[in-house]
């Protein structure tokens, strides 16, 4: 079983809440390669990208993404200058930067232009692929963490193969952020010096709601009718399509 032997201090013990971490049943080799970036030759963690655009209705990243690229076509770019307000309207304002990263739009003057493979990826049939490269990109490569100003920096988003294999694994049915956040993370001393869950704070704000704008999760809340209450998540089918893992677990024996 994974576990390192900060899981042991009473700290940790105490922030975990009688809480196993989903991962700890993982053997330490699947531990290893699933904290890497699922590149070719890594095979404990794949991202299908032969997904249809009827597969992918309910991903709102892809939606808007083949909206600002037919946008691109249609107008001969996208004005920079007319982005207005897009920063607080944080899906489209993540959607405009993963464009960029993924070199599917590049700055010419006041506007974005599509660049070849951004045409090639607008295509319908290609609706899977370009799912799979703004996923890889936002998770794997783009600083989740800038947008919420959490202290705790890059957590849990360097950890996110194991997050996303415990999510996986645990997310079956409704669940609160907190206790997701025990059950698929790997906890680090700086979650414990605050006097405030900035744990649960970053997975929500990091991990679990970008799932839910890709189609993985989906969210209700507590009360739907009082804003500001609590949310729940659970995975949907689409998860354990688009997200293929390899991985062994220690026998039952072994484990401690």
């Amino acid at each position: 079983m994974v576990a390192p032997g900060f899981l042991q201090n009473p700290e940790v013990r105490q922030w975990l809440g009688g809480v196993e971490p989903a991962w700890t049943v993982l053997d330490f080799a699947s531990y290893v390669v699933l904290r890497q970036e699922p590149l070719p030759g890594n095979e404990a963690i794949r991202i299908i990208p032969d997904l249809t655009e009827a597969d992918l209705a309910g991903s709102a990243v892809t939606r808007t993404a083949r909206k600002l690229l037919q946008r691109a076509v249609d107008g001969g770019g996208l004005k920079l200058t007319a982005t207005g307000n897009e920063p607080d309207v944080l899906p489209i304002h993540i959607v405009r930067l993963l464009l960029q990263e993924t070199k599917l739009v590049r700055k010419r003057r006041d506007k974005l232009l599509l660049t070849r493979l951004g045409n090639k990826l607008l295509a319908p049939e290609q609706c899977g692929a370009l799912q799979a490269l703004l996923f890889h990109i936002a998770l794997w490569r783009l600083n989740l963490g800038y947008f919420d100003r959490n202290p705790i920096e890059s957590w849990p988003q360097n950890d996110i193969g194991v997050v996303l294999w415990s999510l996986s694994a645990s997310a079956n049915d409704w669940m609160p952020p907190d206790k997701l956040t025990r059950l698929c993370t790997v906890p680090r001393v700086g979650l414990l010096e605050s006097a405030w869950d900035v744990g649960t704070y970053a997975m929500e704000t990091r991990i679990l709601r970008p799932l839910v704008w890709f189609g993985l999760l989906e969210s209700r809340r507590e009360d739907e009718a009082r804003l500001g209450s609590l949310r729940f998540y659970r995975k949907l089918p689409l998860f354990d399509r688009f997200l293929e893992f390899h991985v062994k677990t220690e026998p039952m024996a072994t484990r401690h």
